[in-house]
Formats: structure tokens, C-alpha cells, sequence
């Protein structure tokens, strides 16, 4: 019964946090999946390509948002989240191509770092 009611809670606080809290924590949530592939010292190919998708994901959707003419954000917030999407989508295929987790550390910085901007500890 309690699990069930913690989920249910966790269910409404995620229905009703606000657009860039969900963001950082999605941010958040990409940047600990990549530092756990950084951390192992076992087999990292299958948990980078896991952890590289899942950040591609996630950057691909916030593109589409900023590049979108319903966008509220100003031209050079804009500009500036699509270029870095842009990079991070380009990087996150370069090490797709060619594992390597020792070179996910910018990754994981522009991830924690649009966090806490977002969160407004930037």
C-alpha cells in the first residue's frame, strides 16, 4: 500500500513541477547515467550506448522545442540551446561510433551545468 501511494504522489509531483525543474532533473538524470558508465570499470560499451541515447533523446526533444515557432524563449536563448544541442547530439554520435568513456566528461558538464542554470543556481 505504501509503495503504491509513494507512486502516486511522485506521479502528481511530476504532472505539477514546473517545465525547467522537469528539464534539470531529465538533465540531471542524463548526466548520472553518463558518470555511472565513467565510474564502472566493467564492461562500458553496452552502458555508454545506452546512456548516449538516452542524452541524445533528450537534447533532440529540447531542440525541436527551442527551434519551434511556439518557442517563448528569445532568439538568443534560442540560438545559443541549439547550438549546444548540436554539439552534444554530435558528440554523443562521435562516441557511438567510436566508445569511449573516458571522453564523456564534457557531456556530463553541459548536462549538470544547464541544470543548474535552470534551476537558477547558475
Amino acid at each position: 500500500m505504501t509503495k503504491s501511494a509513494a507512486q502516486a504522489y511522485g506521479n502528481v509531483a511530476k504532472q505539477i513541477s514546473s517545465p525547467r525543474k522537469l528539464e534539470a532533473d531529465l538533465l540531471l538524470e542524463a548526466a548520472s547515467r553518463l558518470q555511472a558508465v565513467q565510474n564502472d570499470r566493467g564492461d562500458k560499451n553496452a552502458k555508454l550506448d545506452h546512456a548516449l541515447r538516452y542524452n541524445r533523446k533528450l537534447w533532440t526533444i529540447f531542440l525541436t522545442s527551442v527551434t519551434s515557432a511556439e518557442s517563448q524563449l528569445s532568439a538568443e536563448i534560442r540560438q545559443n540551446v541549439a547550438n549546444l544541442g548540436m554539439f552534444v547530439i554530435k558528440q554523443s554520435m562521435e562516441l557511438l561510433g567510436n566508445p569511449r568513456p573516458e571522453s564523456i566528461g564534457a557531456l556530463i558538464n553541459i548536462n549538470r551545468q544547464v541544470a543548474a542554470g535552470l534551476m537558477g543556481r547558475g
